[in-house]
């Protein structure tokens, strides 16, 4: 049986510590910090971030070097038979296209995965193509079955303020000034890697209702399961304090009752687009047994 590595990027949101108590390796996301650059959890932290987003620094996210790439690959191949990568989706990111152009060069044994997932739908990923490593299943097949099954999730997130959104171009100043003008609260939606509006509301509390909603809806006509989400996993994320995560946790487990929901905060390359006050819930199917 095949000694099978798992790696992925810390868009992912997963930590290096996490990353070693799973068992899997995170390749960190460079950031450029008024033009200095710095590695999300590694010398960048999460408390460090938000201090300079709040103080106006000028923050600009990129893809892994391609020699970090690379070095990472070649370190476990050197303990593994074969490596599968999950970087972040192709939609919103150039990575995958490069890790898929540098694996040609490793004669099958590193495999990386097209599987159009970010944030907690990646981490989904991730323990899905953990799971079959450890079922002895191959490199290849894994990155066969994640990308046959990219599309059986959803994201929906609400934003406490639409300024970052009009600051990276992703809506223009006339939408944002309006929507700030009526205090409206967006839920937006990331379904197949690209990020789309999907609702509105007036609070907070009705954008996590509408969320809730959604998963549901999502959970009997996309996926085959049912409100309560039966055969789905579940996930909740959050920028800046969690005490509002943790309360919509509460809200969640009520319409999901006896489901095992992870909490988490937002990876720092997802976070930097969208700001602080952002709570997001996600859904991903599980794969057959």
């Amino acid at each position: 049986m095949s000694k099978v590595a798992i790696m992925t990027d810390s868009n992912s949101g997963i930590t290096q510590q996490q990353a070693k108590e799973l068992g899997i390796f995170v390749l960190p996301m460079p950031f450029y910090i008024n033009g200095e650059t710095k590695y999300e959890d590694i010398d960048f932290t999460q408390e460090a971030f938000y201090k300079c987003l709040e103080g106006g620094a000028e923050i600009a996210t990129s893809q892994p070097a391609v020699g970090d790439v690379l070095d990472a690959w070649e370190g476990l191949l050197k303990e593994y038979d074969a490596v599968v990568h999950i970087p972040m989706s192709s939609s919103l990111s150039s990575s995958y296209e490069t890790a898929a152009m540098l694996a040609a060069e490793f004669d099958g044994r590193v495999q990386v995965v097209n599987n159009q997932r970010i944030s907690i739908t990646q981490v989904h990923a991730v323990r899905q193509a953990m799971d079959l490593a450890k079922k002895g299943v191959t490199a290849e097949k894994i990155k066969e079955i994640l990308e046959e099954t990219k599309a059986l999730s959803s994201i929906y997130v609400t934003l406490e303020t639409l300024k970052y959104l009009k600051k990276g171009g992703r809506i223009t100043p006339a939408a944002a000034a309006f929507g700030e003008l009526l205090r409206l609260k967006p839920v937006l939606q990331i379904q197949g890697g690209k990020l789309d509006a999907f609702s509105k509301a007036r609070t907070k509390k009705m954008a996590k209702a509408i969320m809730i909603k959604a998963i549901k809806n999502d959970c009997v006509t996309r996926f085959g399961s049912d409100e309560k989400g039966t055969g789905m996993m579940l996930a909740i994320a959050y920028s800046g304090d969690n005490k509002e995560a943790l309360e919509f946790l509460k809200e969640v487990q009520v319409e999901f009752p006896g489901m095992d929901i992870d909490v988490s905060p937002l990876s720092l390359s997802v976070a930097c687009h969208i700001g602080p006050g952002a709570v997001a819930l996600a859904c991903s199917k599980q794969l057959p047994e």
